[in-house]
């Protein structure tokens, strides 16, 4: 099923979007990959959705994306004595290990590393940041802070500590237990939360072991300032704005998302944008204007996805909001600033032989206004490499691999195909027209960049480019062309 936008879709399943009818309504509405939370998934949950969406995908030939998202640690307040307080503005407050019922002065806290890791001056942000102290004193067993702003503070409540890293790890049991599953069930990525540092990312690589690719959710101020190593350590991003919200300035989240956008397109690697997108749609069949912009803003930055969460989940209108996001990027890419506007940062080629390969193909297809770049592919880092340039035409990735093609359903642009490797070149230029041809990607006169690996099925040897032109069959008219290959002189591959 061809898509007429390259930026992809991820939807959340919930109660609203988890049965097979619902799940192949939002798919043909445009959804790309389905994102299971495991804060609110049993392990037999997630094996049922996992098997729906791979139902889904065989039933209509086409790839679709599992993501798997792990809860992380959680930082909650212990019980207080009526359930709830009031803290007023200025009061001293206190956290302290005695497991007695709290009041309005006191509460029990139950996370060791917290005390071990504080100290005076640190912020913390209580019940999403609608009440915020600052530490003045640290004790082995107490904290007191003055309290910034007051409220009504309820049992349980969440506790962050926007300027304090704590010593564990992205992995708690829950999650250890949780990411066997995803890898049991094959999910395609893992969403993992709570990174502090890359250091983090590179302990849970080890652990999945190429079984799945890693997404790293950008949402603490901590990863901001490891943000360069994160980014070369990870497999893709997560743009969490909710929580990036909470533990920083609001009016620094704009900035960030352009800033992680950029440094994730610039390493090559897929980049989501997520978190209240389409949020008045939970209840409303419309967006607000300003939901509309906001999607709109994703879209002409070059992010390689958006995400739905409670819109999908929980929501009232979940076909509407994917048509609604649908209908958003198809706009937006056709509007005239848009190839200006996603090629607004220059992103020079990497020194690497598949980064000048994907410039070329850029460069090629847009010299001789070809009509796509078809990517042979096995482990999927040909295609990825030619998304980074955000060529101005369809990216074909051809792979053997299943979960290849699953893979690159998150990435932008790329339309993917299961196909066998070819038997020799002429068999490669033929196979290539004739899946454009009868896939919709590409019409009887046009012509295409075909780029692979000589030996063919050589996994990471991408080495050579061929042009092909297709005739009335679809099949290439002899107007093929191979060898070294080199740009028009002044003209460079935008990107």
């Amino acid at each position: 099923m061809k898509r007429n936008r390259r930026m992809k879709l991820v939807a959340t399943l919930g109660p609203a979007s988890q049965p097979p009818d619902m799940m192949e309504r939002l798919f043909i509405a445009g959804v790309d990959v389905f994102r299971i939370n495991m804060s609110h998934s049993s392990h037999e949950l997630a094996t049922e959705l996992c098997n729906s969406v791979r139902a889904v995908g065989k039933k209509h030939r086409h790839a679709i994306g599992v993501l798997a998202d792990l809860q992380g640690p959680k930082f909650r307040l212990g019980e207080f004595h009526s359930g709830r307080v009031f803290v007023n503005d200025s009061a001293i407050f206190h956290f302290d290990r005695d497991e007695s019922l709290g009041n309005a002065e006191r509460v029990f806290l139950p996370h060791p590393q917290i005390f071990e890791s504080v100290k005076p001056g640190h912020l913390l942000l209580l019940d999403d940041g609608k009440i915020r102290m600052r530490v003045i004193e640290t004790k082995k067993d107490r904290i007191s802070a003055q309290v910034l702003t007051g409220g009504a503070l309820a049992s349980r409540k969440g506790i962050s500590m926007p300027e304090t890293i704590l010593p564990v790890g992205p992995l708690t049991d829950k999650d250890r237990l949780d990411l066997d599953c995803a890898l049991r069930i094959k999910a395609d990525w893992i969403a993992l939360s709570f990174v502090q540092r890359h250091e983090d990312v590179e302990e849970v690589k080890k652990i999945v072991d190429g079984r799945a690719a890693i997404m790293v959710k950008i949402e603490k101020p901590s990863a901001i300032d490891d943000l360069e190593k994160i980014i070369a350590a990870g497999d893709g991003f997560m743009v969490a704005r909710g929580d990036l919200g909470v533990e920083l300035p609001v009016e620094r989240v704009p900035s960030l998302q352009k800033q992680i956008v950029r440094q994730a397109r610039a390493a090559g690697k897929p980049v989501v944008v997520a978190t209240q997108m389409l949020e008045s749609m939970i209840s409303s069949p419309v967006p607000t204007r300003a939901e509309v912009s906001d999607v709109a803003t994703a879209v002409f930055d070059g992010a390689d996805a958006v995400m739905l969460s409670a819109e999908s989940a929980v929501g009232q209108y979940p076909v509407e909001a994917i048509e609604v996001m649908n209908r958003i990027a198809i706009e937006v890419e056709n509007d005239a600033s848009y190839d200006a506007m996603v090629h607004a940062v220059d992103l020079a080629p990497l020194p690497t032989g598949a980064d000048a390969i994907a410039a070329a193909s850029h460069a090629i297809a847009d010299t001789l206004e070809l009509g796509a770049i078809v990517c042979y592919t096995a482990t999927g880092s040909t295609a990825l490499r030619v998304a980074r340039e955000r060529p101005g035409v369809t990216v074909i990735g051809l792979t053997p691999i299943e979960e290849t093609a699953q893979r690159l359903s998150m990435v932008w642009g790329i339309q993917t195909v299961l196909t066998g490797d070819p038997k020799d070149l002429a068999d490669m230029v033929r196979k290539a027209c004739r899946i454009s041809f009868d896939e919709g990607f590409v019409k009887a006169g046009q012509g295409m960049v075909i780029t692979a690996g000589v030996p063919l099925g050589s996994p990471g040897a991408t080495n050579m480019i061929r042009i092909a032109y297709l005739n009335e069959d679809g099949l290439p008219d002899g107007h093929t062309s191979e060898g070294p290959i080199r740009r028009a002189p002044g003209r460079r591959a935008q990107g």
